[in-house]
C-alpha cells in the first residue's frame, strides 16, 4: 500500500490523480501533517509525500531503522514539477515509484541513487537474495573498475559491466557461502527444486527437517531454493503445505501419470501403492528437467518409526528469455514503457542496424549487441534463440508490431520450449498511419504485404482479390520498391474492379518520424510511382469518406446510406 500525504490544495488536487489512477494501491492520510507521515510510515510499504523535501526529512528521520525494511519515500513539489526518490530507492522502490508517480503527474523523476543515474543495475535491485560487499562491488562498477563475473550457475541477469577477471567478484552460486570473501558479491538464484514425499500426517517438523539437513548436507543454500514438488494428491498434505510457507517457497504438484513418465534411479512400489507412481521426491524434483544433485533421502524419526518423509535435490538451471520487442514506428514516444524496460532487462541484444540505432542510448552499459543487415532476418532470429538457449536475457527487435511483418515469427519458428519467449506488442505502421490519417480503420480492414520475397504473387493477389470482393479496408504494407514497382499497380487495379474512382486513399511516408509526410487522395488519383517501402498505402472501403481531409470508415452502413440517400 502507498500512504499519501498532503498540506496544501495544490498538493491535495495532485494526490487525487494518483487515487485515481490507483484505486486499490493507494491511502489517504488526513489530518496533522506529522502524525500522517508517522502512521503512513507504520503501515504502508511506500510513501509520497506532497511535502517539501526539507520537510519530510526532518518528518521520516527519527522513524528510520534500516534500509531493507524501511518504506520508500518520494516526495513531490508545490508546483508537481518533479518526483524526487527521497528514501529507500532501491529496497523500497522509491525510484521506480518516483518513475511511475512522475508519469502520472507528468513531472520530472528526480532519482540520485549512483547506479540508476548512470543505467548500471543495482546489485540489490534483481530480485536475487545477495550478500557481502554490495557497496563496495557497487562502486567498483561505477568507478569502471574490473569486475569479474564467476557464474557457478548459469542464470540470465541483466546486463553489468564485468569480465572474466578483477579486484572486484560478482559470485552466483546456490552453494553455501561460509564467509564471504572482501570485494566479493554472492548473489542467490532460485536453481534448486526439492521434491517431497510424505505419508498422510507428516509432521512438518520432520519434512521441514529433512529438507534442510539434506540442503545443508550437500553444502547448498535454502536461498536458493525455488519451490517444493511433490504428487497431486499430496497438495493439500498439511506438513508440506506448512513446511513451504516457513521456507517462503509455493509447492508445485505433478499428476501421477506425469511423475511416472519420469525416469528415476530410486523407485519404490510403496508410492506406487499409495499415489500411482514409483517415484515422487525424485521425479516431481525431474519432471521438467535439471541435475540431480541429492537423491532420495530419507527422514530419521528420534522414537525410531518408520520415516514419513523423503526428498530429493535437483538443480534447475536458469532458462534463457527471449523477449521480441516492438519498437513502434519510430517516434520514441510511441515506443511503450514495457518495450523500454525490456530493452533494460536484456543482456544481449539482437536486431537490424538501423533499429539498433534508434534505440541504442536505452541500453545499459554492458549489453552486448549483436547487429546485421537488411535481409538477415532469419539469421537474426536463430541468433537471438541460440543467445537465450546459452541461459541469456534476450531483446530481438523489430519495428511497429515485431509479431507483424516482422521479427517475432521466424523467432518463434526456431524456439522450443527450452527457453522463455516474452512478446512485447508495438504501434504497427498501420495504426500509426491510421492515427495521421483519421479513421480508416473504424471498420474491418485487412493488412497485405506486396512483397513476393517470401510469398508468391498468386497468392498475394487472391488475397487482394478477396479483400477487394469483401469490401474490407486495405493497408499496403511494402507497397513499392526500386525491383518491385508493377505490383502496387495491379493491387489498385483489383481493388478499382469493385471501388469507386472517388474511393479515398491514404497515403502516409516514415509515419511518426521527422520527414513524415502524408495525403489523402482517392482510388482513381493515386500515382505509384510516389509511392516507396517506406510508405504505407491505406485503401478505403465503399463507406469510407473523405471529411474535412481526413479519411472516416463508420463503424457502420446506415451513415453511409443516409449519406446515399442525401445524395
Amino acid at each position: 500500500m502507498i500512504g499519501l500525504i498532503s498540506a496544501t490544495a495544490a498538493g491535495a488536487a495532485a494526490r487525487d490523480r494518483l487515487v485515481a489512477a490507483w484505486p486499490e494501491r493507494v491511502r489517504v492520510y488526513d489530518g496533522p501533517v506529522g502524525d500522517a507521515v508517522r502512521r503512513a510510515f507504520a503501515e504502508c510499504e511506500q510513501l509520497v509525500c506532497f511535502l517539501a523535501t526539507g520537510a519530510v526529512v526532518r518528518l521520516v528521520a527519527p522513524l528510520l531503522s534500516d534500509k531493507a525494511t524501511d518504506p520508500g519515500v518520494v516526495c513531490v513539489d508545490e508546483g508537481g514539477r518533479f518526483a524526487v526518490s527521497l528514501v529507500g530507492g532501491h529496497g523500497g522502490g522509491a525510484n521506480e515509484l518516483a518513475r511511475q508517480v512522475g508519469e502520472l503527474l507528468e513531472a520530472q523523476p528526480v532519482v540520485t541513487t549512483a547506479t540508476d543515474a548512470v543505467g548500471v543495475p543495482g546489485l540489490d535491485t534483481l530480485g536475487l537474495p545477495v550478500e557481502g560487499d554490495v557497496a563496495g562491488v557497487s562502486r567498483a562498477l561505477l568507478d569502471g573498475e574490473p569486475v569479474a563475473l564467476r557464474a557457478e550457475v548459469p542464470w540470465p541477469l541483466p546486463p553489468l559491466p564485468v569480465g572474466a577477471e578483477g579486484a572486484y567478484v560478482v559470485r552466483v552460486t546456490d552453494r553455501i557461502v561460509e564467509r564471504v570473501a572482501e570485494r566479493e558479491v554472492v548473489l542467490r538464484p532460485p536453481s534448486l527444486v526439492v521434491g517431497v514425499g510424505a505419508s498422510k500426517g507428516a509432521p512438518v517438523d520432520e519434512v521441514l527437517g529433512l529438507i534442510e539437513s539434506t540442503l545443508g548436507d550437500a553444502g547448498l543454500s535454502l536461498k536458493s531454493l525455488a519451490e517444493l514438488a511433490t504428487v497431486d494428491a499430496k497438495a493439500g498434505e498439511p506438513g508440506i503445505v506448512e513446511a513451504a510457507e516457513r521456507l517462503g517457497v509455493p509447492v508445485v504438484t505433478y499428476s501421477a501419470e506425469q511423475l511416472a513418465g519420469v525416469e528415476v534411479p530410486n523407485p519404490s512400489d510403496a508410492p506406487l501403492a499409495a499415489v500411482g507412481t514409483p517415484s515422487v521426491a525424485e521425479a516431481a524434483a525431474l519432471v521438467r528437467g535439471g541435475e540431480l544433485l541429492v537423491p532420495k533421502q530419507k527422514s530419521e524419526r528420534a522414537d525410531g518409526r518408520p520415516a514419513m518423509a523423503t526428498c530429493a535435490v535437483v538443480r534447475r538451471p536458469g532458462r534463457g528469455r527471449l523477449a521480441v520487442v516492438g519498437l513502434g514506428p519510430g517516434a520514441r514516444d510511441l515506443l511503450t514503457p514495457r518495450a523500454k524496460a525490456e530493452l533494460r532487462r536484456a543482456r544481449v541484444l539482437v536486431g537490424l542496424d538501423q533499429y539498433v540505432d534508434q534505440i541504442r542510448d536505452l541500453l545499459r552499459p554492458g549489453t552486448r549487441v549483436l547487429e546485421s543487415g537488411l535481409g538477415a532476418e532469419e539469421e537474426r532470429a536463430r541468433t537471438a534463440v541460440e543467445e537465450a538457449r546459452k541461459g541469456q536475457a534476450v531483446a530481438l527487435i523489430g519495428s511497429g508490431d515485431a509479431g507483424v511483418y516482422a521479427m517475432a515469427s521466424p523467432a518463434l519458428a526456431e524456439a522450443s520450449d527450452d527457453i522463455d519467449v516474452i512478446g512485447v506488442p508495438g504501434v504497427t505502421a498501420a495504426l500509426a498511419a491510421a492515427a495521421i490519417l483519421g479513421a480508416p480503420l473504424g471498420h474491418d480492414h485487412v493488412s497485405i504485404s506486396l512483397s513476393d520475397l517470401h510469398t508468391p504473387w498468386e497468392v498475394i493477389e487472391r488475397r487482394v482479390r478477396a479483400a477487394a470482393e469483401a469490401d474490407i479496408v486495405v493497408t499496403f504494407y511494402n507497397p513499392r520498391s526500386r525491383g518491385r514497382d508493377w505490383q502496387l499497380p495491379k493491387a489498385l487495379a483489383i481493388l478499382a474492379e469493385h471501388r469507386k474512382p472517388t474511393t479515398p486513399v491514404g497515403v502516409v511516408r516514415n509515419a511518426s518520424r521527422p520527414d513524415e509526410s502524408s495525403r489523402v487522395t482517392t482510388l482513381g488519383a493515386l500515382d505509384p510511382a510516389t509511392v516507396d517501402m517506406m510508405t504505407v498505402v491505406t485503401v478505403g472501403n465503399t463507406a469510407t469518406r473523405d471529411i474535412a481531409g481526413r479519411m472516416v470508415t463508420p463503424r457502420g452502413y446506415r451513415w453511409q446510406a443516409s449519406q446515399e440517400g442525401a445524395e
